[in-house]
């Protein structure tokens, strides 16, 4: 399910200028001179289903400095792959906004870019910095890498610090209590006495407990959705062919607002034969 507590936190709580600017003075401790009005939000905003979508992305004004983040609770060194993906698509929407044209002989003035993951898991044997030749290409001779810092818990009460304390909190909350509305509010409880994000949930306790009830709710019809489209697909199943199964089950689930990558997990079709039948069927454009 795409939409999770956790990451719909962190994307609230850093549409907020003065918490984004707490993670820039994180980032970035020596530059004192940056306000929170220095600091204009890129994140990328998807209208279509499959669309591409970042958690946060920021420039920084007068220092030409292009910002994205991403927030991980699992490992995977294909976050490497989707942070070079997220800066194309950010990199294409300044120009086009900026009326930069790249066709010309004159060479252009682009943000340097930097590249973050904020890691809640444990660190483990997991790099600082996750490179794209090291990873994928590191017997070859590449013509592209891509460097992405990790950032991982520190003994330190910054706003990074903070997130991952509340994500490590909000975990073993739900171990506890489930998706329910005890969990919601031991979860603020807990994270407002160790001082975790207290004024951010201070301000806003009742959005959050209404955020995670909301997507526990919704995460909980998601399941019993995907649980039933799978005993409908294996009752099909019996009486037609397996490939007219998938189909039918594909496109049940398309027109119920499934994402993609569902429909991929729940029919056991990739992800680019679900794309393929959406497309035969005219309904993917």
């Amino acid at each position: 399910m795409k939409l999770a507590v956790k990451d719909t936190v962190f994307r609230d709580l850093f549409s907020q200028k003065k918490y984004l600017l707490q993670m820039y003075q994180t980032l970035h401790p020596d530059d004192t001179t940056i306000k929170a009005d220095d600091l204009d939000i890129v994140t990328l905003k998807s209208i279509l289903m499959n669309g591409i979508y970042n958690d946060l992305g920021f420039m920084v004004r007068g220092s030409q400095l292009m910002v994205l983040v991403e927030a991980q609770s699992t490992w995977s060194p294909n976050i490497v792959i989707r942070s070079l993906m997220y800066l194309m698509e950010t990199y294409q929407d300044y120009f086009r906004e900026n009326k930069i044209k790249l066709y010309g002989s004159h060479k252009v003035d682009m943000p340097k870019p930097e590249l973050y993951v904020i890691y809640t898991g444990d660190k483990g044997s997991h790099p600082d910095v996750l490179s794209l030749k090291d990873e994928f290409f590191s017997d070859t001779d590449c013509c592209i890498d891509v460097k992405v810092k990790i950032i991982y818990l520190q003994d330190s009460d910054d706003i990074i610090s903070q997130y991952i304390g509340f994500c490590r909190v909000f975990n073993e909350q739900v171990a506890l209590y489930g998706r329910t509305l005890t969990a919601a509010k031991e979860i603020i409880r807990i994270c407002r006495d160790r001082n975790l994000l207290k004024e951010y949930l201070g301000e806003r306790e009742k959005e959050v407990e209404e955020i995670m009830l909301t997507l526990f709710d919704q995460e909980y019809i998601w399941n019993l959705e995907r649980d039933s489209i799978r005993s409908e697909a294996l009752a099909e199943g019996r009486n037609e062919g397996i490939w007219e199964t998938k189909t039918q089950t594909v496109l049940k689930m398309f027109r119920r607002n499934m994402p993609v990558e569902d429909i991929a997990d729940i029919s056991g079709c990739s992800v680019e034969e679900v794309k393929e039948i959406l497309k035969n069927a005219a309904v993917l454009h």
